[in-house]
């Protein structure tokens, strides 16, 4: 496999052509990037691809055919081999067997949950005492597990930090707040390490509890989510008015907390993020609702 990379596709394979020795027809082609003329000038992109030659990839197959072809092979031999494989796993299945056998036999009885439960609550009121109590140690081991991870994580570094706050903001989102002398440092110019810590915790949370987050550092949050709900007020009054509206360009967190208070304030109407030729994030919103939502 070779990569090619011209100003267009045609050209891109036209040197993959012309490396291999063969038609279009006789190569195998991902594309890795599609050719972008950019915006005067800037984003431009080429056009990038890799390619193989299936002709080759044939003559190699036949090549390790006629070799394996040539081999001596008896028969005695693979019946012998095939033998002591299964000989081999008929022992790790038995020995296996006698292992799961012991213990199951070590285990203890106990009362089943139900008859425990018997015994505090009468049986009108059994089923959802239980489901309440079941939620509860989930959700408290699920703050254990993150509190603890977040004291390792920052255990050894040189910051002043109190001890990190962590508990349920809602049944799906996990509210979590540093504090201390040194908290400020954690969110950075313009905010770039509070993103990178919001992006590392989110992606472990979410993706090991399925939850949300919201991440709170010495009141860079509260701050940011006063800020945008100031320049929201006269937006909204337009909204109401013409019916539709595209904020200007938002960094990082803002554009996520304007999104949920449009999508609060007009939930039946289109609101979404989008990204201008730039690179730059707004929330639009228009008359029709979207079906997605």
């Amino acid at each position: 496999m070779k990569k090619f990379e011209a100003k267009c596709l045609e050209e891109a394979y036209e040197l993959a052509t012309s490396e291999f020795e063969c038609s279009i027809t006789d190569l195998d082609i991902d594309i890795i990037q599609q050719p972008s003329k950019g915006f005067l000038g800037f984003g431009k992109k080429t056009a990038i691809i890799t390619a193989t030659s299936r002709r080759r990839k044939r003559d190699n197959r036949r090549q390790k055919e006629q070799r394996f072809r040539k081999k001596d092979i008896k028969i005695e031999d693979v019946s012998k081999k095939i033998e002591d494989s299964n000989r081999s796993d008929n022992e790790q299945k038995a020995s296996n067997t006698k292992k799961t056998e012991k213990k199951l036999n070590d285990v203890p009885n106990v009362d089943s949950k139900e008859k425990i439960f018997d015994n505090f609550y009468s049986e009108s009121e059994k089923q959802n005492e239980i489901s309440k109590i079941i939620v509860k140690k989930e959700s408290q081991e699920v703050l254990d597990e993150v509190r603890d991870g977040l004291n390792l994580l920052f255990a050894d570094t040189c910051y002043e930090i109190d001890n990190i706050k962590v508990e349920f903001y809602d049944e799906s989102t996990l509210y979590i707040e540093f504090t201390g002398a040194d908290s400020a440092l954690l969110i950075g110019k313009e905010g770039y390490r509070y993103k990178a810590l919001s992006y590392i915790l989110f992606n472990w949370i979410n993706e090991k509890y399925g939850l949300m987050l919201r991440l709170e550092v010495a009141e860079f949050l509260k701050n940011q989510e006063a800020a945008i709900h100031t320049y929201l007020e006269p937006v909204i009054e337009t909204i109401k008015e013409k019916g539709s509206y595209k904020t200007k360009p938002l960094d990082g967190i803002l554009v996520h907390i304007a999104l949920k208070k449009l999508r609060e304030e007009f939930p039946d109407k289109y609101v979404a993020v989008k990204t201008n030729i730039r690179g730059d994030k707004y929330v639009l919103v228009n008359e029709y609702r979207s079906k997605e939502q």
